[in-house]
């Protein structure tokens, strides 16, 4: 499903892309299982970070992993802070439509970077780049988005799917009628493939509390050399 292009493979050698297809879905409101595993989430983010600080947060190898790539673009990493407002600040989590609930759910068990889209309106080829600066597209609040340069990001043939920096696109977000959904992980330097199976296999398992019946098309890791299937 994915395609490496050379700028990524030269720009960004140690980094990984993951790959979750599913087909078969709902994307309801609220799922009453999904609500449930995530109460359990938040409280076990509490019990996990009892009596920690920001400092320790940030001092997560993962967390240190995404800080690296984002200080390259005077940018900080947005999961750390989601994190910070639930484990230490004892804030819900928000509630959205099912499917990016379970998205927001595993990045915050996993700290790991995801895009969700709708699959049935990518185009293929999906190609993995490193920005030249010139790029543009619709953010997913609707702005116009120029890429920043180095920065890892995910098109198919119809434009810009996401990016590190600014995320998601409009064009392909996820909406109530989704049926099909494609995640994407970015991982940078510093974050190891199996992490990221892991990630994936925590949103098929989510998304699979919303719609039991569900059917997983692609788990795939994509590195510089080779795909790792699951």
């Amino acid at each position: 499903m994915l395609e490496l292009s050379e700028s990524w493979r030269t720009a960004h050698p140690d980094a990984h892309i993951g790959i979750l297809a599913m087909r078969g879905l709902a994307n309801p409101g609220q799922a009453p299982a999904l609500d449930t595993r995530k109460t359990d989430l938040e409280l076990s983010l509490r019990e996990r970070f009892a009596g920690k600080t920001r400092a320790d947060i940030k001092a997560l190898p993962t967390i240190q992993a995404y800080t690296r790539y984002y200080k390259q673009f005077k940018k900080t990493y947005h999961v750390q802070h989601q994190l910070e407002s639930v484990a230490l600040k004892g804030r819900d989590l928000p509630r959205v439509a099912a499917l990016v609930e379970a998205m927001f759910m595993a990045e915050l068990e996993n700290l790991l970077l995801t895009a969700g889209h709708d699959l049935d309106v990518v185009r293929q080829p999906v190609t993995v780049h490193s920005a030249e600066g010139t790029e543009t597209y619709s953010g997913i609040a609707g702005k116009e988005l120029v890429l920043k340069t180095g920065d890892m990001f995910i098109a198919d043939a119809e434009g810009v799917l996401s990016s590190i920096i600014y995320g998601p696109d409009r064009r392909t977000k996820i909406g109530p009628g989704t049926r099909s959904a494609l995640f994407t992980v970015y991982a940078p330097e510093g974050i190891a493939p199996k992490d990221v199976v892991a990630h994936l296999e925590t949103i098929r398992d989510l998304v699979t509390l919303i719609s039991p019946e569900a059917q997983v098309e692609e788990l795939r890791i994509y590195s510089t050399a080779i795909a790792h299937n699951s």
